[in-house]
Protein backbone atom coordinates (compact mmCIF):
# COMPACT_ATOMS: atom_id res chain seq x y z
CA UNK A 1 0.00 0.00 0.00
CA UNK A 2 1.19 3.50 -0.83
CA UNK A 3 2.08 5.73 2.12
CA UNK A 4 2.27 9.49 2.30
CA UNK A 5 4.01 11.86 4.63
CA UNK A 6 2.23 14.97 3.38
CA UNK A 7 -0.94 15.98 1.56
CA UNK A 8 1.31 17.28 -1.22
CA UNK A 9 2.34 13.69 -1.96
CA UNK A 10 -1.30 12.68 -2.25
CA UNK A 11 -1.95 15.55 -4.66
CA UNK A 12 1.14 14.47 -6.61
CA UNK A 13 -0.37 10.97 -6.96
CA UNK A 14 -3.62 12.46 -8.21
CA UNK A 15 -1.87 14.73 -10.70
CA UNK A 16 0.50 11.97 -11.83
CA UNK A 17 -1.87 9.04 -12.20
CA UNK A 18 -5.18 10.86 -12.46
CA UNK A 19 -4.80 11.58 -16.15
CA UNK A 20 -5.84 8.01 -16.92
CA UNK A 21 -9.23 7.34 -18.49
CA UNK A 22 -12.07 6.99 -16.02
CA UNK A 23 -13.52 3.55 -16.71
CA UNK A 24 -15.64 4.21 -19.77
CA UNK A 25 -16.59 7.78 -18.84
CA UNK A 26 -15.77 10.84 -21.00
CA UNK A 27 -13.37 12.32 -18.38
CA UNK A 28 -10.15 11.28 -16.66
CA UNK A 29 -10.04 10.16 -13.03
CA UNK A 30 -8.53 13.51 -12.07
CA UNK A 31 -11.14 15.51 -13.98
CA UNK A 32 -13.85 13.43 -12.31
CA UNK A 33 -12.46 14.02 -8.81
CA UNK A 34 -12.00 17.74 -9.40
CA UNK A 35 -15.52 18.06 -10.77
CA UNK A 36 -16.92 16.22 -7.74
CA UNK A 37 -15.09 18.66 -5.46
CA UNK A 38 -16.39 21.56 -7.53
CA UNK A 39 -19.99 20.40 -7.09
CA UNK A 40 -19.43 19.91 -3.35
CA UNK A 41 -18.04 23.43 -3.14
CA UNK A 42 -21.00 24.82 -5.08
CA UNK A 43 -23.33 23.08 -2.59
CA UNK A 44 -21.53 24.77 0.33
CA UNK A 45 -20.67 21.40 1.82
CA UNK A 46 -18.55 21.07 4.95
CA UNK A 47 -14.77 21.17 4.49
CA UNK A 48 -14.54 17.45 5.28
CA UNK A 49 -17.19 16.53 2.71
CA UNK A 50 -15.53 18.76 0.12
CA UNK A 51 -12.27 16.85 0.65
CA UNK A 52 -14.18 13.55 0.51
CA UNK A 53 -15.59 14.60 -2.87
CA UNK A 54 -12.10 15.43 -4.10
CA UNK A 55 -10.60 12.13 -2.91
CA UNK A 56 -13.52 9.72 -3.29
CA UNK A 57 -11.98 7.83 -6.21
CA UNK A 58 -8.33 7.91 -5.16
CA UNK A 59 -8.65 4.14 -4.71
CA UNK A 60 -8.75 3.84 -8.51
CA UNK A 61 -5.19 5.22 -8.54
CA UNK A 62 -3.93 2.61 -6.09
CA UNK A 63 -4.31 -0.51 -8.20
CA UNK A 64 -2.70 -1.48 -11.49
CA UNK A 65 -5.88 -2.80 -13.11
CA UNK A 66 -6.68 -1.24 -16.45
CA UNK A 67 -9.62 0.91 -17.50
CA UNK A 68 -11.50 -2.17 -18.70
CA UNK A 69 -11.36 -3.98 -15.34
CA UNK A 70 -15.16 -3.88 -14.87
CA UNK A 71 -15.61 -5.34 -18.36
CA UNK A 72 -13.61 -8.31 -17.08
CA UNK A 73 -16.09 -8.80 -14.25
CA UNK A 74 -13.78 -7.54 -11.50
CA UNK A 75 -14.66 -5.06 -8.76
CA UNK A 76 -11.48 -3.42 -7.45
CA UNK A 77 -13.23 -2.25 -4.25
CA UNK A 78 -11.72 1.18 -4.82
CA UNK A 79 -13.76 2.64 -1.98
CA UNK A 80 -12.05 0.27 0.47
CA UNK A 81 -8.59 0.91 -1.03
CA UNK A 82 -9.12 4.64 -0.65
CA UNK A 83 -10.39 4.25 2.89
CA UNK A 84 -7.42 2.09 3.90
CA UNK A 85 -4.98 4.66 2.60
CA UNK A 86 -6.73 7.85 3.68
CA UNK A 87 -7.83 6.62 7.11
CA UNK A 88 -4.24 7.01 8.30
CA UNK A 89 -4.25 10.73 7.53
CA UNK A 90 -7.79 12.10 7.51
CA UNK A 91 -10.75 12.08 9.91
CA UNK A 92 -13.80 9.85 9.58
CA UNK A 93 -15.83 12.81 8.32
CA UNK A 94 -13.67 12.53 5.16
CA UNK A 95 -13.04 8.80 4.92
CA UNK A 96 -16.44 7.38 5.81
CA UNK A 97 -18.34 9.12 2.98
CA UNK A 98 -15.59 7.83 0.67
CA UNK A 99 -15.93 4.30 2.04
CA UNK A 100 -19.72 4.49 1.72
CA UNK A 101 -20.10 6.15 -1.69
CA UNK A 102 -20.53 2.81 -3.47
CA UNK A 103 -23.10 1.71 -0.89
CA UNK A 104 -24.84 5.05 -1.46
CA UNK A 105 -25.18 4.20 -5.16
CA UNK A 106 -26.65 0.84 -4.25
CA UNK A 107 -29.03 2.55 -1.81
CA UNK A 108 -30.14 5.17 -4.34
CA UNK A 109 -30.81 2.45 -6.92
CA UNK A 110 -33.04 0.75 -4.36
CA UNK A 111 -34.82 3.94 -3.30
CA UNK A 112 -35.26 5.68 -6.65
CA UNK A 113 -35.73 3.88 -9.97
CA UNK A 114 -35.28 7.19 -11.83
CA UNK A 115 -31.83 7.44 -10.27
CA UNK A 116 -30.91 3.98 -11.52
CA UNK A 117 -32.30 4.71 -14.97
CA UNK A 118 -30.07 7.80 -15.20
CA UNK A 119 -26.81 5.97 -14.44
CA UNK A 120 -24.19 5.90 -17.15
CA UNK A 121 -23.55 2.51 -18.79
CA UNK A 122 -20.25 2.25 -16.89
CA UNK A 123 -22.01 2.90 -13.58
CA UNK A 124 -24.64 0.29 -14.39
CA UNK A 125 -21.90 -2.26 -15.05
CA UNK A 126 -20.05 -1.44 -11.84
CA UNK A 127 -23.33 -1.49 -9.88
CA UNK A 128 -23.83 -5.13 -10.78
CA UNK A 129 -20.26 -5.96 -9.71
CA UNK A 130 -20.81 -4.05 -6.45
CA UNK A 131 -23.88 -6.07 -5.46
CA UNK A 132 -26.74 -4.39 -7.33
CA UNK A 133 -29.46 -2.33 -5.67
CA UNK A 134 -29.81 -2.81 -1.92
CA UNK A 135 -32.58 -4.83 -0.38
CA UNK A 136 -34.99 -3.09 2.00
CA UNK A 137 -33.07 -4.49 4.97
CA UNK A 138 -29.72 -3.34 3.59
CA UNK A 139 -31.16 0.11 2.90
CA UNK A 140 -32.43 0.43 6.46
CA UNK A 141 -29.04 -0.59 7.85
CA UNK A 142 -27.23 1.79 5.50
CA UNK A 143 -29.36 4.78 6.49
CA UNK A 144 -28.59 4.10 10.16
CA UNK A 145 -24.86 4.66 9.56
CA UNK A 146 -23.46 7.98 10.85
CA UNK A 147 -22.16 9.18 7.46
CA UNK A 148 -24.86 7.73 5.18
CA UNK A 149 -26.39 11.11 4.31
CA UNK A 150 -22.96 12.57 3.53
CA UNK A 151 -22.23 9.56 1.30
CA UNK A 152 -25.53 10.10 -0.55
CA UNK A 153 -24.63 13.75 -1.20
CA UNK A 154 -21.17 12.67 -2.38
CA UNK A 155 -22.76 10.08 -4.65
CA UNK A 156 -24.86 12.70 -6.40
CA UNK A 157 -21.77 14.85 -7.07
CA UNK A 158 -19.97 11.72 -8.23
CA UNK A 159 -22.72 11.06 -10.77
CA UNK A 160 -22.67 14.66 -12.05
CA UNK A 161 -18.88 14.80 -12.39
CA UNK A 162 -18.54 13.41 -15.90
CA UNK A 163 -18.62 16.58 -18.01
CA UNK A 164 -15.91 16.75 -20.70
CA UNK A 165 -14.04 20.04 -20.70
CA UNK A 166 -15.69 21.53 -17.60
CA UNK A 167 -13.43 24.23 -16.18
CA UNK A 168 -12.92 23.70 -12.43
CA UNK A 169 -10.22 24.60 -9.88
CA UNK A 170 -7.12 22.40 -9.88
CA UNK A 171 -5.81 20.22 -7.05
CA UNK A 172 -3.63 23.01 -5.68
CA UNK A 173 -6.77 24.91 -4.74
CA UNK A 174 -7.57 22.25 -2.17
CA UNK A 175 -4.11 21.89 -0.60
CA UNK A 176 -4.73 24.40 2.23
CA UNK A 177 -7.88 22.52 3.20
CA UNK A 178 -6.11 19.16 2.98
CA UNK A 179 -3.32 20.48 5.19
CA UNK A 180 -5.88 21.60 7.77
CA UNK A 181 -7.52 18.17 7.96
CA UNK A 182 -4.30 16.10 7.66
CA UNK A 183 -3.11 14.39 10.85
Amino acid sequence: MVAFETPEELVELMNGRGGEAYFGEPVTVLEHCLQSAYYAREANSSPALLVAALLHDVGHLLHEAGEDIADLGIDTHHEELGNQLLGKYLPAAVTEPIRLHVAAKRYLCFADTAYRDALSPSSVLSLELQGGPMSAEEAESFLALPFARAAIALRHWDDEAKVPGLSVPDTGTYLPLLRTLWR
